[in-house]
């Protein structure tokens, strides 16, 4: 057995090879052409492996050889503002060596090693430095500093450490035991990377959106899945997680989404200007572009790629935000290699470990104390895009078995054009009993108990609107018919969200406490009035409600808000009066 051997069998992307001394997740180069590929799996003198790109024309006998290396990414400064391949490979790298159709065998960097970096270091001769250590930093983009940290595993008294410009392969640091330290670090995909301690998660990661933000909210460091059917939007509404939430790295996945769907996202994300900033949104961004029609293997590496480098911001002490859209298409990917493998098929095909790969990948969210001693996170948002919208299939119930939040989305609501359409009735968090402290503490001290009202009366109109159906909202008592409004007031005023709109599409928890108050307080108030007599009709058009709906989409209007609810409740108030 050698480091060189020889191609027994080809089937699609797995490839069967002999006389090679190989272990699991070694890389190999494959054919004539050096294809990438990855051992999966070893029978006695035969390694299987699969190959992250097109093996069409490959013949048995073509010569395979081992790298001895597992797949890893090269993380340092340069990461922002790329867009990659499934296995690192920068889109526009390739595009240049093989123009626009992409051909096999090309490698490429996965970070510019010539680029010239300004390092500033941040320790000196004689400190001691541990794994994971910041011993510098470097002003990667407009918005986001790199932060240069010790490699894991290493630590010492710093001997040499030089500031000025390097690119990331030259050694700017060297500790008294010899070991030489590069701006650049290369990390195995499949292995986390490792911290101190995970921390409970008791901060939300507020997103601006507000059925997000108030009724299903998200903590930092905690996972979410939005399946949905086709034309729901689930890319409207991670783009708006990715430009809002208040994580300070975004790292999106396009997982085997078709390729239109990716050309849109690839053209309008470097459009859109960071809110924060006024800067462009990818100065924090890394994606990965990885399309349906791209080889199969490398779309159920794309995914690993991703989290390793959120993994690598997060130990910096960044809250990262990831996007995986979709994970169904990586699981399609894990289907087809394990047929290919004669695998035993799980329910409807899928491998029997397809749960297990799922928790694996949602377990690597959190927010953890680092190596360095500081706070990180990672925040998993996977969309699943299940065929024909029906959560009944294995992807869809694996995730929700694992994430600790379900967004829904319901194409009905989609068709209504009510939008964000996240169903409110089947949706939910577990997050909210470990916030509400968080909530008592920066918004309002009874914010839980606006938010247990809110929920109870979309609650109730689900159940009125069935007997609604036979009989017609007024073979009502008045009391149930001004619940139905209210419901209303809350679906048409607050959940609905315009994502176009310049103001409407973020609120922030302040405001969103704001308008949910001002909901109750129109029920409080109605309730009072029409028990004094006076008509549902008049309460329910009094003008300052008009102004009160019509106003979340003037500037300022949080400032307003409370003005317009006084004066609304003024009207209810003389609509009593009126009547006598």
């Amino acid at each position: 057995m050698s480091d060189k051997g020889s191609i027994y069998r080809i089937s699609g992307p797995v490839v069967t090879v002999t006389g090679i001394d190989a272990k699991m997740y070694d890389i190999v180069r494959v054919g004539d052409e050096g294809l990438m590929g990855e051992v999966i799996e070893l029978h006695g003198e035969k390694a299987v492996i699969q190959v992250y790109e097109d093996t069409s024309g490959v013949r048995p006998g073509e010569p395979v050889i081992n790298t001895g290396e597992t797949l890893s990414v090269a993380l340092g400064p340069g990461l922002l503002t790329q867009i990659y391949d499934g296995i690192q490979r920068p889109l526009k790298v390739l595009e240049e060596k093989m123009g626009v159709f992409i051909t096999r065998g090309v490698d490429a960097d996965g970070i510019e090693m010539d680029k010239i970096w300004e390092f500033k270091p941040s320790v000196a001769v004689g400190d001691e430095v541990s794994s994971g250590q910041v011993i510098g930093t470097v002003q990667e983009t407009e918005t986001i500093e790199h932060r240069v940290m010790v490699p894991p595993g290493k630590g010492g008294v710093v001997k040499e450490i030089k500031g000025g410009e390097f690119n990331v392969t030259e050694i700017i640091c060297t500790l008294e035991d010899g070991s030489e330290l590069a701006m650049l670090q290369r990390w195995p995909v499949r292995s986390p990377r490792p911290f101190v301690q995970k921390y409970a998660p008791d901060t939300p990661l507020v997103t601006g959106q507000r059925i997000l933000d108030f009724l299903f909210p998200l903590a930092k460091g905690g996972t979410a899945g939005i399946p949905g059917p086709f034309g729901s939007g689930k890319t409207v509404t991670q783009q708006q997680l990715a430009k809002w939430s208040d994580a300070q790295i975004v790292v999106y996945i396009g997982c085997g989404e078709r390729g239109n769907e990716m050309t849109e996202v690839l053209t309008e994300f470097p459009e859109l200007i960071d809110p924060n900033t006024g800067k462009p949104l990818m100065n924090r961004t890394v994606m990965i572009a990885n399309t349906s029609n791209m080889p199969v293997a490398a779309r159920e590496a794309s995914v690993y790629t991703g989290v390793t480098i959120a993994e690598y911001f997060r130990d910096m002490g960044y809250d990262v935000a990831l996007m995986a859209d979709s994970t169904s298409r990586w699981a399609e990917a894990m289907r087809e290699i394990s047929s290919r493998l004669e695998e035993m098929p799980g329910e409807e095909g899928y491998p029997a470990y397809l749960s297990s790969r799922l928790a694996e990948f949602y377990e690597r969210a959190g927010r953890v104390e680092t190596l360095g001693g500081a706070d990180g996170s990672i925040s998993i948002i996977g969309a699943v895009s299940p065929p024909g919208g029906d959560i009944s299939e294995p992807v869809s119930q694996g995730t929700l078995r694992i994430v600790k939040v379900f967004w829904g989305l319901d194409a009905g609501l989609a068709r209504q054009r009510h939008f964000p359409s996240i169903d409110w009735l089947s949706s939910y968090s577990l997050y909210p009993t470990a916030l509400d402290q968080w909530y008592r503490e920066n918004v309002a001290p009874d914010f839980p108990d606006v938010r247990t009202k809110i929920s109870s009366l979309l609650q109730v109109e689900s159940e009125l609107q069935e007997i609604v159906q036979l009989v017609g909202s007024d073979a009502l008592p008045i009391d149930q018919q001004l619940t139905l409004e209210v419901a209303r007031m809350i679906r048409e005023y607050f959940l609905q969200q315009n994502a176009f709109h310049e103001v409407d599409t973020y609120s922030n928890l302040d405001l969103q406490y704001k308008m949910a108050a001002a909901i109750l307080s129109f029920q409080d108030n109605a309730k009072l009035a029409i028990e004094a007599g006076a008509m549902l009709e008049d309460v329910v058009n009094v003008p300052a409600r008009t102004d009160l709906l019509r106003g979340r989409f003037e500037e300022n209007y949080g400032e307003r808000i409370e003005s317009l609810v006084t004066k609304m409740n003024k009207q209810i108030a003389s609509a009593v009066e009126a009547e006598d």
